[in-house]
């Protein structure tokens, strides 16, 4: 068979069902392949930035997935580089597979030849540009290994057309995917990690994406309620344990954390890391005030992790499952013997801040201000509900005042933040579960970047409802620059002299996201949000694609955060919850 058709064979025994991606004359060969062996579908996308996104949010939605984006030579690959960034900020693996010049001809600055394999080395595992036919098998069959061993990551294979074009000696029959290595904890580890918390009085545990990469939020739910430690979850980590649960103690960092979050946080004097990285918008970068006063254990599958940001007092290097399973273990001897203390005053108290140090949600304003939107948010969509998002103050506020209640029902590209990323992300996460509902938080800019991927959502028939905070303006841009005294080429708004009723806001999103094939609904007064929230849900499941409910928000609103990027000096800029009706959706009901 041809070395292409192997590499479909690979792909099929590797468990990939689904594939995203934009044919070219450099991967036509593969793409033949593709059709002519079948098993892997594919979904055809606007944008090949757009497919290594779908692929993103593909592996994302769905323990085991592993997405696959495709092009051709050229800048084909150069504009996949943003995903694959993407996926190895975030521990997320990845397959890029790209077509390229023939072997003889890399040399020679042929038409659209790039060195993609030494481009996209810096943001990947692996990347490879397969100069012998006969080694199309071993190259995919490492990618998958590398891909799923130790810290998940990308991968980017480059394949020059002759190569795809060569027959070799293949046999799918007897193939198998290669072992994958996992660094464990030994029990000796796990025993004085935990020798920490036998010392402490107000423990936390610090739960990171490495848990849901692990498949392990049942077993970090067990360990806290063992030994009734709190936890908070970071934000790739979002979903480890429900909101509502009494040991969930909320957010910490410098945006996208919650006021009691940060005060339970500064109030502990040990703090478990568990699959987590110390990510500068979680600690901030005065690391005294993270860190001064408690004592810190860090547990993480990739050994160079542990002492990256600041020395722990003690770092464990192993996949979050291996840990947890050992710490639960240890921990029920502890407490077979009476040895294990009783935190549930301190958790306590963790919870009484969860119910009194609120942000306030409710309010009437025309223009919309953005937290009534997510308080519709809280009402229209329920536990079930999978968010996707990527930066911005949308995302930001989202983290504030939304809720997660399982793993993978926050799909959000936490440290590369690129615009653009939510459709494609949302069009892979509701292909990879179509079972779950999908709702996408976008801000205008975000929208405005890859706003052509709708259409491949209206092609494929991809329903879900994308929610989008429009104020015409570069929000978090605008905040940051506040602290330098400029407000400059961050408006974005402008008369439409085609749209004239919806005055400086500029774009017509409504019309644009119709001309690409989907329902779109525009909200004006807050009043309205709710039932355009549920018409958005009925339309959807309709006509079998994406409805955008547009909020028309007030221009400025700064979002809650810290000036100085210090988690212990976050800034209020708007009004506080002070009595219940202030936030009717909070995950507890204020105490005042």
């Amino acid at each position: 068979m041809t070395a292409a058709a192997a590499a479909v064979e690979i792909l099929k025994r590797e468990g990939v069902t689904q594939a995203f991606g934009v044919p070219g004359a450099a991967i036509n060969p593969f793409y033949r392949e593709l059709k002519n062996v079948g098993g892997v579908g594919h979904t055809l996308a606007r944008h090949v930035e757009g497919a290594s996104h779908m692929a993103e949010g593909y592996t994302r939605a769905k323990a085991g997935n592993i997405g696959v984006c495709i092009g051709t030579s050229g800048p084909a690959g150069t504009d996949m580089i943003t995903g694959l960034y993407s996926a190895i900020a975030d521990s997320i693996p990845i397959l890029c597979i790209t077509g390229q010049a023939p072997v003889s001809k890399l040399h020679k600055e042929d038409f659209q030849a790039v060195d993609i394999a030494s481009i996209a080395k810096p943001v990947t595992k692996a990347a490879t540009t397969v100069l012998e036919a006969a080694q199309v098998p071993g190259v995919f069959q490492q990618a998958f290994h590398l891909m799923r061993s130790g810290r998940p990551g990308p991968v980017l294979i480059d394949l020059p057309i002759d190569v795809q074009l060569t027959e070799i000696e293949f046999d799918p029959e007897t193939y198998e995917p290669l072992p994958v290595y996992k660094p464990q904890a030994t029990r000796a580890q796990a025993a004085k990690a935990l020798s920490f918390l036998l010392e402490s009085e107000r423990p936390l545990i610090v739960a990171g994406g490495g848990i849901i990469n692990a498949d392990a939020t049942d077993l970090l739910v067990e360990f806290a309620e063992l030994t009734g430690i709190p936890v908070i979850s970071t934000l790739m980590g979002w979903g480890t344990i429900p909101d509502d649960h009494e040991l969930a103690a909320g957010m910490v960092g410098v945006q996208t954390a919650h006021r009691y979050g940060n005060a339970t946080f500064l109030e502990s004097d040990f703090v478990l890391g568990i699959g987590n990285r110390w990510a500068n918008r979680h600690t901030g970068y005065n690391l005294e005030a993270y860190t001064k006063g408690r004592k810190f254990v860090h547990v993480d599958i990739e050994p160079t992790q542990l002492g990256k940001i600041f020395a722990p007092d003690y770092g464990i290097a192993s996949d979050a499952k291996a840990a947890l399973e050992l710490f639960i273990e240890i921990a029920k001897e502890l407490k077979a013997e009476g040895k294990l203390p009783d935190f549930s005053a301190w958790a306590a108290s963790a919870q009484e801040r969860k119910a009194t140090l609120q942000r306030r949600t409710n309010f009437d304003n025309i223009p919309i201000k953005p937290q009534r939107v997510y308080e519709e948010m809280n009402k229209a969509f329920g536990p079930e509900t999978r968010y996707v998002t990527t930066i911005g103050l949308s995302q930001i506020a989202a983290a504030q005042f939304l809720h997660v209640y399982k793993p993978r029902h926050w799909i959000n590209c936490g440290q590369a933040g690129p615009l653009g990323w939510t459709i494609p992300a949302a069009i892979g996460a509701a292909t990879a579960d179509p079972e779950t509902p999908v709702v996408a938080l976008s801000g205008d800019y975000d929208f405005q970047f890859m706003i052509e991927e709708l259409a491949v959502a209206a092609q494929h028939k991809v329903p879900y409802v994308h929610v989008l905070v429009n104020n015409a303006y570069l929000g978090l841009i605008r905040q940051a620059q506040g602290g330098l005294g400029i407000n400059f080429e961050v408006n974005l708004e402008f008369e439409n002299i085609n749209t004239p009723e919806i005055g400086v806001y500029g774009v017509d999103h409504v019309k644009v996201a119709e001309g690409l094939g989907v329902k779109a609904i525009r909200v004006t007064d807050p009043d309205k949000l709710g039932e355009a929230l549920e018409e958005a849900k009925k339309l959807a499941v309709e006509h079998q694609v994406p409805v955008v409910v547009e909020a028309i928000l007030e221009r400025i609103t700064n979002i809650a955060m810290s000036k100085t990027v210090d988690m212990s000096d976050v800034t209020e800029f708007e009004e506080l919850a002070t009595e219940p009706g202030h936030a009717p959706t909070a995950i507890k009901a204020l105490q005042v």
